[in-house]
């Protein structure tokens, strides 16, 4: 059909699929990438593909759905069959640190940038769960890019009557958003796992976006990202999401499990349990105070215990704004 947007999407992982799913149940023409065997797991309409050139010549529109670990090398190979017609949209809940310096950190748009030839790109942010939108539950997803033609387009190619995706121009902004939740929702599962009453996990909430928008600003986003769908509804949405990665982590790291052990029990890949003594880092070099993430470094760093945390944001010097 002329109308059909064509996708491709590039990772077989769950958020992947999810958005693969998501397209084929909008009526797009969608391959996945894959050098996994996804028998039996891959969505009803979506085709699989296994080299990156089939992905690129299949359509416009490109959906990376990777670890931020492997953004790189996998961006990298995408800069030899994309063209600057392209539109890449990402879909990683992460930041890359991989230039060396302990307090630099990059955005996937960045990434993208650097190693390929597309200037047109966007991301995907909000409080979405991957199990959701594979399964069909209606759910909400951000698109953010400087370019209406990008978000346009993935509107155009996910939303369905189970689907609702929502554009932002704060394309940075969004991206550290969806990184900075990531790891604070960590938080709200070490605050559930630690049975804190709702009035105390209320204030944790508030005080970390808080926290985080100044920390997005920093990075030169938006502080009122931080207060809508990609922030605030992200990490209000973790309270209820009990089977969210990060929230499991969270909760298996107040009982005292090490790292590793949290992220077994998770059974996904957490993108946030990496990257939250680099945004600590990050936020001290760029002059931001940051003690809930320097708290949640403590817990899943240096292993400090669940009461010795509590006891240390309760006796924080309280600050002017509320």
């Amino acid at each position: 059909m002329s109308h059909q947007h064509k996708v491709a999407v590039i990772g077989g992982g769950a958020w992947g699929l999810a958005l693969a799913a998501a397209a084929a149940r909008a009526e797009s023409d969608v391959v996945v990438l894959s050098r996994r065997d996804l028998s039996g797991s891959l969505p009803k309409g979506v085709r699989i593909v296994r080299e990156m050139k089939q992905a690129a010549e299949h359509g416009r529109l490109i959906v990376l759905a990777v670890p931020s670990g492997a953004a790189r090398s996998v961006t990298r190979e995408l800069g030899d069959h994309v063209q600057g017609d392209h539109y890449v949209v990402h879909g990683v809940r992460g930041l890359v640190h991989d230039s060396g310096g302990a307090d630099e950190l990059r955005t996937i748009s960045e990434v993208i940038r650097e190693e390929t030839s597309v200037r047109r790109m966007g991301a995907l942010g909000g409080p979405a769960l991957a199990q959701d939108i594979l399964a069909g539950r209606p759910s909400v997803v951000v698109v953010g890019s400087r370019y209406p033609e990008v978000s346009e387009i993935t509107a155009a190619a996910l939303s369905s009557p189970t689907l609702r995706v929502y554009p932002t121009n704060d394309l940075r902004g969004l991206e550290w958003a969806s990184a900075l939740v990531g790891c604070l929702t960590i938080a709200v599962g070490y605050a559930q796992a630690m049975q804190t009453s709702p009035g105390l996990v209320a204030a944790l909430i508030s005080r970390a976006v808080g926290e985080a928008s100044r920390i997005a600003a920093a990075a030169g986003g938006e502080e009122k990202t931080l207060l809508g769908l990609a922030g605030y509804g992200d990490l209000l949405a973790s309270i209820a999401q009990t089977e969210r990665p990060e929230v499991l982590v969270g909760q298996a790291l107040a009982k005292g499990f090490s790292p590793a052990e949290a992220a077994k029990a998770a059974e996904l890949r957490v993108e946030a349990l990496e990257l939250i003594p680099y945004v600590t880092r990050w936020a001290d070099a760029a002059g931001v105070r940051a003690p809930i993430f320097r708290a949640l470094a403590a817990g899943v760093v240096e292993g400090k215990k669940a009461d010795a945390i509590l006891h240390e944001l309760m006796t924080l010097p309280i600050e002017l704004r509320a």
